[in-house]
């Protein structure tokens, strides 16, 4: 039987396709070793990341972190052993996609039981940091939020002092007789004095506020500047976080006190108490013409008592309603949450993660390349001739030994030719004539 000769092309793509062979094989002599460097590379990464996670330091939590990140690595070596060898070698498009979306669904595992263990133990520390620098950021606008009402409530002391001036300058004017008509310090007068007395103890309380605001922002101020610190001086995150929390419930208790400094209460209080609260004395005009101016003037005063009273009950709810700081609470966070929860800052750190842990997925995507292009140069030609020189010979010594296995079946039990055939020999004439 006779065959056909190899094309040019044909030619070509056996000796293509032996070449990849030749490749291929040299590569599996070292790609256990690596793949089983990279699944130790990130059981050791996830060891780290369990044992922040873990509270207790015994025995007991020390294996169970080994335990925990052996489990994971031979899972990862084993899960990659298996498609570089299958997904490669199967042809049907059915078996490809199988495969193809068990390889996506163990990836997914992976990355659930290790890659964010891994990105904890590589930026685990430097989240916890951001978490603190957050936590600092918000404490300051916080702190600056309260302060900012403390200060718009005493800048209400300057609209307390003008309507105790106004009241003055009116009382002045009543003890020349330029109100009633009536000079002296009469009824009209003393009113005029019973208020502007009240609003100067109120204008004093307020003034003696401002010391008390002002300590209160310094020494929070002072907090924050030790909680910045915190976040970035040498030494181990978790004694910084413990320290970093008793400065934040100091600060905490300064925030609070600022936002009870405020005096727009004590304001709209007093406002509400200013014309409401009137003591009216006794007319002492000597006339019934007198009496009446007085009474008058004191009608027109009570009525700008009222106005008075309104414009600084008004002032003093738009300070009172303004939004409040928000409540800040600083929450410790372990370094596996803190870096799930500021992910997006860490962005190299996950790729580095998740990349020593599915690396091999671009190893079973090459080999998979690779052997459908062994396969695409020996499509066209048949076994016969892709054979190799050493196995030809094994072949034909295999032919060889069939044939004379076949001839030992078919002879009689003692045949001269047939054992001198398989002896490699001619058979003795002596044997041949007995």
């Amino acid at each position: 039987m006779t065959t056909e000769p190899l094309t040019h092309s044909e030619a070509q793509g056996v000796r293509y396709a032996a070449e990849l062979e030749g490749h291929v094989r040299w590569l599996d002599s070292f790609s256990a070793a690596a793949l089983g460097v990279l699944a130790v590379a990130s059981g050791i990464y996830t060891y780290l990341g369990v044992t922040s996670l873990l509270d207790d330091n015994g025995a007991l939590s020390f294996f169970a972190a080994i335990s925990y990140s052996i489990a994971v690595s031979v899972g990862i070596f084993v899960f990659w052993s298996y498609l570089m060898r299958l997904l490669p070698a199967v042809r049907t498009v059915g078996a490809r996609l199988g495969l193809f979306l068990s390889m996506l669904l163990g990836s997914a595992a992976i990355i659930a039981m290790s890659s964010w263990l891994n990105a904890a133990a590589l930026a685990g520390a430097a989240a916890v940091e951001q978490h603190l620098a957050h936590t600092v950021q918000d404490y300051q606008t916080a702190l600056e939020r309260a302060n900012e009402i403390t200060v718009s409530a005493q800048g209400l002391g300057r609209d307390v002092a003008r309507v105790r001036q106004s009241f003055e300058d009116l009382s002045e004017q009543e003890a020349t007789g330029d109100l009633s008509g009536l000079a002296g310090r009469g009824a009209v007068f003393r009113i005029l004095r019973q208020k502007s007395d009240e609003l100067a103890g109120l204008e004093s309380q307020i003034a003696s506020q401002q010391p008390l605001v002002d300590g209160a922002f310094s020494e929070g101020n002072a907090i924050l500047s030790r909680m910045r610190s915190l976040t970035v001086e040498p030494g181990p995150i978790e004694v910084r976080s413990v320290q970093f929390s008793e400065e934040a419930v100091r600060l905490a208790g300064v925030i609070t006190q600022l936002r009870q400094l405020s005096v727009a209460p004590l304001v709209s209080r007093a406002a509400q108490d200013l014309s409401a609260s009137v003591v009216l004395p006794e007319l002492d005009g000597r006339t019934a013409e007198g009496r009446a101016g007085q009474q008058s003037t004191i009608s027109s005063v009570l009525q700008l008592l009222g106005q008075r009273a309104d414009t600084l009950r008004r002032a003093a709810d738009v300070v009172a309603n303004m939004p409040p700081p928000a409540d800040t609470v600083y929450t410790p966070i372990s370094t596996a949450d803190a870096v799930i929860r500021y992910a997006a800052n860490f962005a190299p750190s996950w790729a580095g993660a998740i990349a020593i842990d599915l690396l091999p997925a671009v190893l079973v995507f090459i080999l998979a390349i690779t052997h459908a292009a062994i396969r695409s140069g020996k499509s066209r030609v048949g076994v016969e001739d892709t054979m190799t020189i050493a196995e030809l010979r094994a072949a034909m010594s295999a032919v060889r030994d069939i044939d004379a296995m076949s001839r030992v079946q078919a002879a009689p039990a003692y045949d001269p030719t047939v054992v001198a055939a398989l002896n490699g020999s001619e058979p003795r004439k002596d044997d041949s004539t007995t």
